[in-house]
C-alpha cells in the first residue's frame, strides 16, 4: 500500500470536500512500477487498493472561467435588474444565440436513442460529402417560454441573425406584444451579434425603423455565455431530441427542432432561410453615424439602446 501512495503522490489531485482523489496514472503503468520495485499485484488488485485510498475515475469537467472580467457581477446584476422591469411592465423579452453549426448529412450525431439495431452512418464526416451546412439561429421567449429557430444556409452574420428576430417579430411578437414598442434583447459578447459589431447595430436600427421599435441590448460578459438562458432552455432540449439521430436534410432538423417538447409545456417553430448573407462586410462611418444609439448608464459597452429615427431620442 505504501508503494503504490508513492507511485502515484506527485500525479494526485483531489476533492477537499468528499475526500474523492483521482490520478493520471494507469493501471498498467501502475502494475510495472509495483514490478520494478519487487511488488507481484493483479490489475483488479490494484483498482480495489486505489479505491480503498479514496481515489475513483474522474473525467475532465469544464466549470472554470478562461475569461472573468472585472464587471462581470455588475453586468449580472444589471442585466437581471432590467429583465425583471421589463418582464413586470408586460414588455417582450428575448435571449438569442446561434446554436452548434451542424453539417447536412448521413453524418454520426453524438448521443444514443433506443433502436433494435445500431444505425449504419457514413465513416467519415467530411464537408465534401454534406449537402450543406446548417446554421441555427435561436430566439426564445423568456415570458411565454417557447421559441422559435431559424435555421440558415449561408453564414453567421450580423444581418443573418437580425434576419431571424424580424422573423420572430412578424410571425409571433407584433401579435403577441401587438401594442407593446420596445423589446429587450440578451445576447451574448460575441459571434454574429458581437457588442462591438456596428453591423449587428446597423441590421436592429433598420429593424427599428421598419416597426417603430425601441430595442435595448444587454450582452452577457465574455466567458459567461452559458448562463445565456436561450442555451439550457431551448438548444439543451433540441439537443437532446435529436440526439444519435443522423440530420439527413434540412427538412429532417426542422422536423427535430418543431417536434421538441419539455414538461413544463416548451415548444418551439422553425423556418429555413436560404437567402445568401455575405460576410466581410465593412460599415463605414456615415453608416455609424446613421445608427441612434444610446448607450446605457451602466456599462454601456455591453448595454445600449437604439432608437428609431420616427421619434426623438430619450434616455
Amino acid at each position: 500500500m505504501t508503494a503504490l501512495q508513492e507511485l502515484v503522490r506527485d500525479t494526485a489531485g483531489g476533492d477537499p470536500i468528499s475526500g474523492k482523489r483521482w490520478t493520471h496514472r494507469s493501471l498498467r503503468f501502475l502494475l510495472k512500477g509495483l514490478k520494478r520495485r519487487g511488488i507481484t499485484a493483479s490489475r483488479p488488485t490494484i483498482a480495489r487498493l486505489l479505491r480503498g485510498l479514496r481515489f475513483s475515475l474522474r473525467t475532465c469537467r469544464k466549470s472554470k472561467a478562461g475569461i472573468h472580467d472585472k464587471d462581470r457581477d455588475r453586468q449580472f446584476r444589471y442585466l437581471t435588474r432590467l429583465r425583471n422591469l421589463y418582464l413586470t411592465r408586460g414588455l417582450p423579452v428575448i435571449s438569442v444565440d446561434t446554436k452548434k453549426k451542424e453539417w447536412v448529412g448521413d453524418f454520426k450525431n453524438p448521443g444514443r436513442c433506443w433502436r433494435r439495431e445500431d444505425r449504419q452512418v457514413l465513416d467519415h464526416d467530411f464537408p465534401s460529402w454534406a449537402s450543406g451546412r446548417a446554421i441555427p439561429y435561436g430566439i426564445y421567449d423568456l415570458a411565454c417560454d417557447d421559441g422559435m429557430v431559424v435555421v440558415g444556409t449561408s453564414h453567421e452574420t450580423p444581418s443573418f441573425a437580425v434576419a431571424a428576430i424580424r422573423r420572430w417579430w412578424l410571425e409571433i411578437g407584433r401579435w403577441r406584444y401587438h401594442d407593446k414598442k420596445r423589446l429587450l434583447i440578451e445576447a451574448d459578447a460575441g459571434g454574429a451579434n458581437a457588442a462591438r459589431k456596428w453591423e449587428w447595430k446597423l441590421a436592429l436600427q433598420g429593424l427599428e425603423d421598419e416597426f417603430a421599435l425601441i430595442i435595448t441590448v444587454t450582452h452577457y460578459p465574455p466567458g459567461a455565455s452559458k448562463w445565456n438562458p436561450i442555451d439550457h432552455r431551448m438548444f439543451s432540449l433540441i439537443s437532446a431530441n435529436w440526439s444519435g439521430e443522423p440530420l439527413e436534410s434540412y427538412e429532417t432538423i426542422l422536423d427535430y427542432i418543431r417536434g421538441t417538447r419539455s414538461p413544463q409545456g416548451f415548444h418551439c417553430r422553425a423556418r429555413l432561410d436560404t437567402t445568401d448573407y455575405p460576410g466581410g462586410y465593412r460599415v463605414k462611418q456615415e453608416d455609424k453615424a446613421f445608427v441612434r444609439l444610446r448607450p446605457r448608464p451602466v456599462l454601456p459597452k455591453w448595454n445600449y439602446t437604439i432608437w428609431p429615427h420616427d421619434r426623438p431620442a430619450k434616455r
